[in-house]
This record gives structure tokens, C-alpha cells and sequence, in this order.
């Protein structure tokens, strides 16, 4: 499935764990319907939201494999390929183009960081062996380094390089990336209280974690945009405020898990060094998933 011209609300999916700590792929098929009922355009698995960093390899491609395998073509399913170490993720974007991944999603090196060059070939090294094409991820909150704007430059000119998931929180950083965006390099927010700012600079979507409980909101929030009706867009952004900083107000994925809980899609499980929530901050969560209509 093309790609490049991928718009809307692209689902960062979350990983569901059983209670001995395996992968629950009854409740992980019970999520990739509820995305396709629901209107979300695109899943990405393995991202952040995912814990793929507390996964094994093996474990990782089973859960790509099993979502590509669920969602059987209907809408795109793009694979995170991230790794602080180059080859560990070009043997990760291999075997996610061989199961049969849409795309790409590949991360600055995180804990080494690298200098500039370094990071421009750690994106190239995979980029020129994989032909699939491939978002890059900026989020110097998690990786502490970001793509440099010189880096991002020389980086849209890749055949292979379809856009940017933008998740600095950083609006001037933003609007800098929004001088490369046209048909061959879109940008995508990677923050779900900045959907509607980014759209305003060119944007074409979002990456999100607020996808996982309101697929379709999440959805009509970008289209509304896209198909001009600009009010609309705003007063979902702005309505849905209080749930997102509700799903910020720990460590994500560990607010979007329990308010999933609560909704009785997943059991509440994670991997250390992630643990439940706090009780007031999972007082104030169930207050805005309840308000939000969703329990």
C-alpha cells in the first residue's frame, strides 16, 4: 500500500500485556478492530506508546506481524524501526518490509545521541538499504537529541523519506521543519495538544496516543481541517484538552493503558520500569475519560 500521501489520525499503538507479562494478542486483535470501526486512518506499532523498548526483537516482529496479518490491507500499518544502535534497527526495518509493513518510523539514537553527521547516517544507512518509505521521529524529550533543521533539510531530499513525526512541543522548531513540507516530505504531529498548530503550518495528521480511546474523534478532528471546516477542527482540539493532559499527566503509554483498562480493552499491565498510576492522577484520568463519554 502507498504511503507517501498519508493523511489523518495514525493510531500510536499500545502494546497489551497479560498478567505473567507476554503479549495479550487476543486483546491486541480486540484493539485493531475497534481502529477499523472507528475510522482511524493508519496504526504505528512498536513506537513509544508500544514499549517496544522493554521488548525482545522476536517479540516485536510477532505483535507487527499479528496487527499487518489483523488489519489484512485496509489501511496502512506503519512499523517502528527505532534503535540507538544503526544496524540493530536496519535488521529491525528489514524484517518489518519482509512481514510486510506499510512504512517506516525511525528515531534519533537515544542515550549515545551521535554528533551531526552521525545521526544524518544513522537515518541514511537504514534509508538506502530499505525501500519502504519512512517518517522520521523527532522527540528530543525521550532521546535527548533531536534532528537538526540542517539534518532535516538534507534528510526530506531522500527518495525514501515520506515526513517528519514532529514531538518536541517546541512551535518555532516546528514552523522551521514547515519550510520543507510539500508533496514529497508531510509532517505529522507527535503531540496530541498540538494537532490543530501543526495542521496551521502544513501539517498532514497526527501521530497519536489520544487515537487509542477516541479513534473516530481523533479522526474528524483532522479531516475537519484538511476538508477546510477550520472552527470545527479548533473546538475538537480545544474540547478535548483536559482528556489529553490527562493521558500526559504520568508517563505515556501508562495513563492511555489504564484509561484502555477502564474501558475494558486491555488488562492494565506493563513492564517495569513502568508502574500504575499514582491515585490522584488516576482520579483525575477516569474523571476525563468519563466526561469524554467514553466510560
Amino acid at each position: 500500500m502507498d504511503v507517501r500521501n498519508l493523511t489523518g489520525s495514525i493510531v500510536a499503538l499500545v502494546t497489551p500485556f497479560a498478567e505473567d507479562g507476554s503479549v495479550d494478542f487476543v486483546a491486541l486483535d480486540k484493539l485493531v478492530d475497534f481502529h477499523l470501526e472507528n475510522a482511524t486512518d493508519a496504526i504505528l506499532v512498536l513506537g513509544t506508546t508500544g514499549e517496544s523498548s522493554t521488548m525482545t526483537f522476536e517479540e516485536d516482529l510477532s505483535v507487527a506481524k499479528r496487527v499487518i496479518e489483523r488489519v489484512a490491507g485496509r489501511i496502512p500499518v506503519i512499523g517502528g524501526a527505532g534503535s540507538n544502535a544503526t544496524a540493530e534497527s536496519l535488521t529491525k526495518a528489514r524484517e518489518l518490509k519482509e512481514i510486510g509493513a506499510d512504512g517506516l518510523l525511525l528515531i534519533t539514537p537515544y542515550y549515545n545521541k551521535s554528533n551531526e553527521e552521525g545521526i544524518y547516517r544513522h537515518f541514511t544507512t537504514v534509508l538506502d538499504a530499505v525501500d519502504l518509505p519512512a517518517i522520521l521521529y523527532n522527540i528530543p524529550g525521550r532521546t535527548g537529541c533531536q534532528i537538526s533543521i540542517g539534518n532535516v533539510e538534507r534528510l526530506a531530499a531522500h527518495p525514501n523519506v515520506m515526513g517528519i513525526k514532529e514531538a518536541s512541543g517546541n512551535i518555532a522548531y516546528a514552523t522551521e521543519v514547515a519550510r520543507f513540507v510539500g508533496p514529497e516530505f508531510r509532517m505529522y504531529s507527535g503531540n496530541d495538544d498540538m494537532i490543530v498548530p501543526l495542521l496551521s503550518l502544513g501539517g498532514s495528521g497526527v501521530i497519536s496516543v489520544w487515537a487509542n480511546i477516541a479513534p473516530r474523534t481523533v479522526h474528524n478532528l483532522v479531516a475537519a481541517w484538511l476538508e477546510g471546516r477550520v472552527a470545527d477542527s479548533l473546538a475538537i482540539q480545544l474540547e478535548g484538552l483536559e482528556l489529553v493532559h490527562s493521558l500526559f499527566c504520568e508517563v505515556n503509554p501508562i495513563p492511555v493503558k489504564a484509561a484502555l483498562a477502564m474501558m475494558g480493552m486491555i488488562e492494565e499491565q506493563y513492564r517495569l520500569p513502568l508502574t500504575p498510576m499514582a491515585p490522584a492522577n488516576r482520579e483525575r484520568l477516569a474523571a476525563a475519560v468519563k466526561a469524554a463519554g467514553l466510560i
